[in-house]
């Protein structure tokens, strides 16, 4: 038995996901970083063990209610673990935060700030005191009644409902109209009503043309139907609905998505006339503090915000809010997230900004005597804003905690005081522990991956930089904090655009269009979810899956029974031989949710078909002695030998092995995949499909979540792609990637208001050597 001052937390037995039977000792009160390639399992025993063990502990000391729906999302698989303190989790949550969410709400910034204007701000002559509820967008009190303190409207105009006035309205002219008979009838009513149809739109008068999109009234006219020679059409009574009526009516009412995704077409949206796009009411906005209202300050970037803080308190009152908010701005900013304002929206962050707002809040709570458990904390962050991390890192444990980070960064490996190296490889080839102990001791390892990277200082080997066969021209764009700003992306080569957080390299990527000369096909590869339930999946998003139930439905047995491809579908519904064959509890998702009142809701595996999804008669048809959910079962590296002989299987199995996603599994539910995960994925359903002429790929940081031996698959790829002609363009920090590139943009100097220019543009060692350029004495490193 250990004492209870045992300064290690002791896992035994852990068998989460790939993990075989894991022991292993980890101090506590020490910054520990877990290492290996993806997929072979340090997520598993960081955030599946040990973090899910913690949260276990946790429930079990609430509520029985409570502790009853525990028991249905289950424990993780670990004989035990002692000396395990509570624990606080920060992944890259996969969820997508609603548009109401911003920075100011996540780091609860926004709550001091309407605490300071409620108690200390100016309100005019008369005006009653507001409640700090008053001041903000998301609250009754406080938003704006026009837009609900959203601070945009959708509104409809003449050009949005009629594209193009030289055609008449029986032509078409009123494109949001429905149409088939519906839009007929409209038509119709108008003719009835006296208007000219057959004359071109822009030739009938200005006060028709209103009338026509925008009235409110709704006339009724007996219509008498043309008569077609072969059917009686007697007259009806019909209803006139103007064109903004019937878009506004369809956008807010209808339950068919495709309905509202095309009335939505015809609506532009615009900052709210009442509010400006402040999102609050009058009185709010009437109250100031130094000079400025609430929203004002909201839309500064937190630099700037706390400088005009600085020295602006008039009162007792106002020095107490404005210290405690500029102490809270203070981590944000370490963490290199100045150039972040309150009222920036969540949506917009990556999944690194997000992660590392949260981290910054927790320097504040004061919290002692914890384990934190931190997924990829350097993802999307510049080298120059790696070295704050490690310091942030370094007073949490200073504040007392245990910190436990999954990483591939090699600049916070190097700075950890313990290492976990998981592998060898991924999936079924890893879920050792390879070593558990100081980072110096990974020298000796013979089977570690990291340790060839870790202790390899020899210079980045030099490549041949292509010649570029035309350039492409971008710009001026002038959007968030680019300023007119002018590019050249050079075609046929591969290009890294790189920069600190918030320089702006995302934005000028995006102006990259399909309708720039040069451009031919455009390919954007993003790290949005590939879905958003465990319906979908690696299998059904390559088109994969269509292949395999098609296998399936041709066996003997399938065939006796007359099963067909659609019986082997989860997202048909069961029932009949014809019908589909899934589970019914679940719905084929092999999750039920499980709603956990004051928590997030959470998936846990479907009571009666265990997470197999299909139902027991379905899964009586085997092929090569695997069922359909056996087979999903499979990583995509053990799918491909099962599959070897069936060509249409095996070249999309090949291209997700070239970017070495080898280790998932065909079934893996889109919930569990990271961001770098999806963009993989979307690269090989690319990669897959044939070649036709030059393509441009753009991919936004495709090496985040990538250990550097998976990089090195990655960039063979890509490269490929180039070598066969195409233009491959991405924003990146991994330098050893931007040393390989044939071109450099660089973006900067710094963040925000500091960033937005072109600061260096030309080969890797030209911009390495290249004066106020946060980027290039980490290139310059890494090239020798």
């Amino acid at each position: 038995m250990h004492s209870p001052h045992d300064p290690y937390v002791r896992v035994r037995g852990a068998r989460e996901h790939n993990l075989k039977g894991v022991d292993v000792d980890i101090p506590r009160d020490v910054l520990t970083v877990f290492t290996g390639v993806s997929g072979s399992g340090k997520s598993s025993l960081a955030f599946g063990t040990v973090y899910a063990e913690a949260q276990r502990r946790y429930f079990e000391s609430v509520a029985p209610y409570a502790r009853r729906l525990i028991h249905q999302v289950g424990a993780p698989k670990v004989a035990e673990i002692t000396g395990l303190p509570p624990a606080v989790s920060l992944q890259q949550r996969r969820s997508a935060p609603t548009s109401r969410s911003s920075v100011g709400t996540v780091t609860n910034l926004s709550h001091s700030l309407r605490m300071l204007y409620s108690r200390a701000g100016e309100y005019p002559p008369g005006a009653e005191r507001l409640d700090s509820d008053a001041f903000s967008p998301n609250t009754a009190a406080g938003a704006c009644p026009e837009c609900h303190g959203l601070g945009r409207v959708h509104r409809t105009t003449e050009e949005s409902l009629v594209p193009d006035p030289a055609l008449s309205i029986r032509e078409g002219a009123i494109a949001a109209w429905p149409g088939a008979w519906q839009g007929k009838n409209l038509r119709d009513i108008l003719d009835a009503l006296g208007h000219d149809v057959d004359r071109r739109w822009r030739d009938l008068p200005a006060e028709e043309r209103e009338w026509i999109l925008f009235t409110d009234e709704q006339p009724v006219v007996t219509v008498h139907p043309v008569r077609d020679a072969d059917r009686i059409q007697r007259p009806y009574q019909g209803t006139y609905m103007s064109a903004r009526r019937y878009v506004m009516k369809t956008f807010s009412d209808s339950k068919s998505p495709t309905l509202r995704a095309r009335a939505e077409r015809f609506l532009v949206s615009a900052p709210c006339p009442a509010c400006g796009g402040s999102r609050l009411r009058p009185e709010a906005l009437a109250v100031t503090f130094a000079g400025c209202t609430i929203a004002e300050l909201a839309g500064l970037a937190l630099t700037e915000l706390a400088a005009t803080l600085d020295g602006a308190a008039s009162s007792e009152t106002a020095r107490v809010l404005t210290e405690d908010l500029r102490t809270r701005i203070g981590p944000v900013v370490e963490l290199g997230l100045g150039y972040l304002s309150l009222d920036r929206a969540t949506p917009t962050l990556s999944a690194g900004e997000l992660q590392r707002l949260r981290l910054a809040t927790q320097l504040r709570s004061g919290l002692f005597g914890v384990v934190y458990v931190l997924d990829e904390p350097s993802a999307g962050l510049h080298p120059a804003d790696t070295e704050a991390l490690l310091r942030v890192l370094a007073r949490l444990k200073a504040a007392g905690n245990t910190v436990f980070v999954v990483e591939h960064h090699l600049d916070v490996v190097r700075g950890a005081d313990w290492l976990v190296d998981v592998g060898p490889r991924a999936g079924e080839h890893g879920g050792r522990v390879l070593h558990s102990g100081p980072v110096a001791e990974l020298a000796a390892v013979a089977d570690s991956a990291t340790a060839r990277f870790l202790f390899d200082d020899s210079p980045a080997a030099l490549r041949q930089v292509r010649a570029p066969r035309g350039r492409l021209k971008v710009g001026p764009v002038t959007r968030h904090n680019l300023r007119g700003v002018t590019a050249e992306f050079p075609l046929g080569v591969f290009t890294a655009v790189t920069g600190v957080s918030g320089s702006g390299k995302s934005t000028l990527i995006g102006e990259i269009a399909e309708e720039l000369a040069g451009v031919g096909r455009l390919v954007s590869v993003d790290q949005k979810p590939i879905g958003r339930t465990p319906r979908s999946n690696l299998a059904t998003y390559t088109g994969l899956f269509d292949v395999v139930r098609k296998v399936f439905a041709a066996t003997d047995e399938a065939r006796a029974r007359a099963y067909g491809a659609g019986r082997f579908s989860f997202n048909v519904a069961g029932g009949t031989p014809s019908g589909g064959g899934r589970c019914d509890t679940c719905q084929g998702e092999g999750f039920v949710s499980v709603e956990l009142l004051f928590l997030p809701s959470t998936y846990a595996p479907c009571p009666d078909c265990g997470g197999a999804r299909y139902n027991p008669e379905t899964l009586e048809v085997v092929y090569r002695g695997r069922n359909i959910a056996q087979v999903l079962d499979l990583t995509v590296e053990a799918a491909a030998e099962f599959f070897a002989d069936t060509p249409a299987v095996a070249r999309s199995l090949g291209t997700l092995l070239d970017v070495g996603l080898g280790y998932l599994r065909l079934g893996q539910p889109a919930t569990e995949l990271s961001g770098g995960e999806a963009q993989r994925i979307k690269l090989a359903s690319e990669l897959q499909r044939g070649r036709r002429g030059h393509t441009l790929y753009l991919l936004d940081e495709p090496t985040t979540g990538l250990h550097p031996a998976d990089v090195e698959v990655l960039m063979r790829q890509l490269h490929g792609l180039v070598d066969a002609g195409h233009t491959v363009v991405v924003v990146e920090h991994d330098m050893s990637v931007v040393a390989g590139a044939d071109w450099v943009i660089d973006l900067g100097p710094g963040g925000g208001d500091a960033g937005g220019r072109i600061v260096a543009a030309g080969p890797p060692a030209e911009v390495a050597r290249a004066g106020g350029s946060a980027t290039a004495p980490y290139l310059a490193r890494v090239m020798g």
